[in-house]
């Protein structure tokens, strides 16, 4: 048997006990030792917004009205774990007992995966860092959709997990300002430490025209939002240059009223254009499909490159859990991007 930690219902969190099946011989069984939370996507269940839109329908590609919200509970919280393999089953040849790996799972104390499953860790790999391959994967997706090159200004709005990595990746593409934006003090320092040449408050200034002024009233060439407010994304059209692209990154309930398409929007004819990783096939299909985005960030991450050190935090102690993750929605200029150690 195995616990791990689900939402119940909006604001509510209970452990519940899983059984652990029986190891195949493709199978690997796992101790955890760190894990984190995915804020963003897990938020939507934890406020209770997940299903305001509906269930999506596979086959009809649109969202549907859904009966009982309550059919989402309930719902493992909870995103990576690295942990050490303890046993592996007969068919296992790329790990043995006793490698660091890293898999996707929710907040849980004993885990079975497929080997296929696991990203191997390399000896030194600070485990803060394996844990963000999964923001990592969106954030690689974010940066290429929006064709950033060699010697482009990027704004990049909301200065989440996934919004530190893209600034990451922003600096490796060639982009010359980084203007990285966020209401807390406490983000936009580490937005600083990881290589953004200017940091805003943007509910302190009007950020479409300090946009417009840090690059001599042209605009920025690309606007990545990873905020999902509606303020963000009005001042990401007015701060954008003529022709210029706005990458949407992120998963936000409904705008609701006050967005402006007129204005600054019809008269730069920006480029509206959505990113999501995992939406397959990748807009470069064939060349480019989630493996490859995945491959292609491990071997960033496993390389330097990339680094989630100052992104994961707070650290607690796998128990306490319960009481520090209520605090991602209240205190996130704390709650950066949770972690668990065991």
């Amino acid at each position: 048997m195995a616990k791990r930690l689900v939402c119940t219902k909006p604001g509510e969190l209970a452990w519940q006990e899983v059984t652990l099946p029986t190891l195949s011989p493709t199978q690997v069984r796992i101790r955890p030792e760190h894990a984190a939370a995915k804020h963003g996507t897990e938020m939507a269940f934890f406020k209770g917004y997940a299903l305001a839109r509906g269930q999506y329908n596979n086959e009809l590609h649109l969202f549907e009205k859904v009966d009982d919200p309550q059919s989402a509970y309930p719902f493992a919280v909870g995103n990576m774990v690295v942990g050490m393999i303890e046993e592996a089953g007969a068919a296992v040849s790329r790990l043995a007992v006793g490698d660091r790996v890293c898999v996707y799972s929710p907040f849980v104390d004993a885990l079975v995966r497929e080997e296929r499953q696991c990203w191997l860790m390399p000896a030194g790999m600070p485990w803060q860092t394996a844990v963000c391959l999964d923001p990592a994967e969106f954030a690689l997706g974010a940066v290429r959709d929006g064709h950033v090159r060699l010697g482009d200004n990027v704004a990049l709005f909301g200065l989440g997990a996934i919004g530190l990595v893209v600034l990451q990746l922003l600096k490796l593409a060639g982009a010359r300002q980084i203007i990285a934006l966020d209401p807390l003090p406490s983000r936009r320092e580490v937005a600083l430490e990881l290589g953004a040449t200017t940091v805003l408050d943007p509910t302190a200034c009007d950020a479409g025209l300090e946009l417009k002024k840090a690059t001599g009233g042209r605009g920025v060439d690309v606007v990545v939002e990873y905020s999902g407010t509606l303020p963000a994304l009005q001042a990401a059209l007015r701060g954008i240059a003529y022709g210029g692209t706005v990458v949407m990154g992120a998963f936000p309930p409904s705008y609701g009223a006050g967005l402006d398409f007129g204005g600054e929007a019809h008269l730069h004819v920006p480029n509206l254009v959505f990113t999501r990783a995992c939406s397959q096939p990748d807009r470069d299909h064939p060349r480019w499909d989630e493996p490859r985005l995945f491959d292609t960030c491990w071997a960033l991450l496993t390389g330097g490159q990339l680094t989630g050190v100052p992104i994961v935090g707070p650290i607690v102690p796998f128990e306490d859990l319960p009481s520090e993750y209520v605090k991602i929605p209240t205190s996130p200029q704390t709650h950066l991007k949770l972690g668990a150690d065991y």
